[in-house]
C-alpha cells in the first residue's frame, strides 16, 4: 500500500521537516515521509486546538516486562520485541486497573510526541454523539441524518438515520480501497461542500442497516451533523465533555478538512500515547468522570458495543473483539484496545507500511490478546 514494504526507520524528530511529503498523497507516504508526518500533523495540515484542563488524571506505574510475550496468529509466533520492530510501532501503552505496566517508544517518538489517530477519531466522535444527545443538542440515533444536514435531502441518504451512519450501514454506495487511486477514498474532496456534492451522487445499494459498508466520508458527515447540533466546532466540543474534566495529559490537535473549517470527523486526532490510553479509560468507564459524572447518557457505551444487524463484529463506530472486549482502530496501525473484564486498556501508534492489510490487522489482535493473557490476574 504505502511505497515500501520495509518497515519505518528512526528518525530524530529534529530532522523531520527534511521528510515531509506532500499533504495530498498520504495514503502513499514513504516510511520516512510516515514517521516525520505522522507526528507532526499541526505542520502540514490545518489543525484546531483540544485544550486541556488544569488537573491530571493519574497513571501510577506498576511496571512489568512484557517484551518476551508470545504471540501467536495462524500457526505461527512473535514476541512482543520481535511484533515492535516488525509491524513498525511508535507506542504501546498496557494500562491495568489504572497503573501503567508497560510503556514503550520507537522511531523517535517518547511520551511528549503527538502521533495521529486516523480511524481512532470515530470512535471519539461516537461517544461525542453520546454527549450531544445527553446535553439535548440531538434526540435520538433514530433521528434522519437529513435533519441535520438539509444538503444531502433528496439524495439516497434521506431514508438513513443517526444509527446507521455510526453502524456503517446507510445504505449508500462506497469504496474504501486504499491501495485503488480510483476508490472513493482516494477521489473524494474532503472540503464539506464538496463531499457533500460527492455524496450525493451515490447511489443507494441497501436498506439502511442491513449490510455493513466500512466508509469514512460517512463519518464525517457523521462529524458535520455533531457540529450542527451543537453550534460548536468538534474541538471545542471535546475539550469540554472530556479532554479537560477527564484530566488529559497533554494538549491535543484535530484535523480540519480546510483551513477554518469543520474537523475531519473521520481523520484525525493527535495526541499523545498516553491520551490515547485516558481514552481508553474513559470509555470502558462508561464515560463517567473521575468523580462519578456521566458525561454520555447511562447506556451510550453498552448500546455502542451491541453488534450491529450489518455486522455483528461492529458497533457506533468501534470495533467489537469477542467477549466483551472491543477497539478503535485507525489504518497503519493505530488503535486504542478495551477489554472490561480484564480491566485491561492497550494504546498502539504505528507507521506500517501498509495501511489495511489483513495478516497486519491479525496480528495486532494477537498483540492485544497475548498481552492481556500475560498480564491476566
Amino acid at each position: 500500500m504505502s511505497a515500501a514494504n520495509a518497515a519505518a526507520p528512526y528518525i530524530d524528530p529534529v530532522d523531520d521537516s527534511k521528510h515531509f511529503g506532500s499533504p495530498y498523497n498520504v495514503l502513499f507516504w514513504t516510511p520516512e515521509q510516515q514517521v516525520a508526518g505522522y507526528r507532526n500533523s499541526s505542520k502540514l495540515f490545518p489543525t484546531r486546538v483540544i485544550a486541556i484542563g488544569e488537573s491530571v488524571y493519574p497513571l501510577p506505574y506498576e511496571r512489568v516486562e512484557l517484551g518476551d510475550v508470545e504471540l501467536e496468529y495462524d500457526h505461527s509466533s512473535m514476541t512482543v520485541d520481535e511484533y515492535f520492530k516488525e509491524q513498525s510501532v511508535a507506542g504501546l501503552l498496557v494500562i491495568k486497573d489504572g497503573k501503567i505496566l508497560y510503556e514503550r517508544y520507537g522511531l523517535g517518538n517518547d511520551e511528549n510526541s503527538r502521533w495521529v489517530s486516523y480511524s481512532v477519531a470515530k470512535s471519539v466522535v461516537s461517544m461525542l454523539i453520546g454527549a450531544a444527545i445527553k446535553d439535548g443538542y440531538i434526540k435520538s440515533v433514530d433521528e434522519k441524518v437529513t435533519d441535520y444536514l438539509p444538503r444531502l435531502k433528496g439524495s439516497s441518504y434521506d431514508q438513513s438515520s443517526i444509527a446507521n451512519l455510526l453502524q456503517m450501514a446507510s445504505g449508500v454506495a462506497w469504496n474504501e480501497d486504499y491501495s485503488d487511486p480510483e476508490s472513493d477514498i482516494a477521489l473524494a474532496r474532503w472540503e464539506t461542500v464538496s463531499l457533500y456534492g460527492f455524496l450525493k451522487e451515490k447511489a443507494r445499494v441497501s436498506e439502511p442497516g442491513d449490510l455493513f459498508n466500512y466508509n469514512t466520508a460517512e463519518t464525517n458527515l457523521a462529524g458535520t451533523l455533531l457540529r450542527a447540533a451543537i453550534g460548536n466546532n468538534l474541538a471545542a466540543y471535546l475539550s469540554e465533555k472530556i479532554w479537560r474534566p477527564f484530566g488529559m495529559e497533554s494538549e491535543a490537535t484535530w484535523n480540519l478538512t480546510e483551513p477554518g473549517g469543520g474537523e475531519f470527523g473521520g481523520c484525525c486526532i493527535n495526541a499523545t500515547l498516553r491520551d490515547y490510553g485516558r481514552i481508553g479509560l474513559f470509555a470502558m468507564n462508561n464515560g463517567r468522570l473521575a468523580d462519578g459524572t456521566g458525561v454520555l447518557p447511562q447506556h451510550w457505551m453498552s448500546e455502542s458495543i451491541a453488534p450491529s444487524r450489518g455486522y455483528d463484529g461492529y458497533g457506533y463506530f468501534w470495533w467489537l473483539m469477542g467477549d466483551g472486549a472491543y477497539s478503535a482502530r485507525g489504518i497503519f496501525g493505530q488503535g486504542i484496545y478495551i477489554n472490561p473484564a480484564e480491566n485491561v486498556v492497550i494504546a498502539l501508534h504505528s507507521a506500517r507500511p501498509d495501511a489495511s492489510r489483513k495478516t497486519d490487522k491479525a496480528w495486532q489482535h494477537a498483540l492485544y490478546e497475548g498481552i492481556t493473557d500475560a498480564v491476566r490476574n
